[in-house]
């Protein structure tokens, strides 16, 4: 049976990357239909990046 701890650490790295990936498609899908720099697509796909990247952090700096 694995470690819970080494579980919930890998599902955590995987929906960080996950939240990453789903800000930047959210970016480029908003500039490719032709949104302006304060488009809610841009904002929310800026605000998924920065969200996904502090778990990521937070999950590396606390031996995840």
């Amino acid at each position: 049976m694995p470690d819970p701890k080494r579980v919930h650490s890998s599902a955590t790295r995987t929906m960080s990357i996950i939240m990453v990936v789903i800000g930047i498609a959210l970016i480029v899908r908003t500039v490719a239909a032709g949104g302006g720099v304060a488009a809610t697509g841009i904002i929310l796909g800026v605000l998924f990046v920065l969200a996904g990247a502090a778990r990521l952090y937070v999950n590396v700096r606390s031996g995840g």
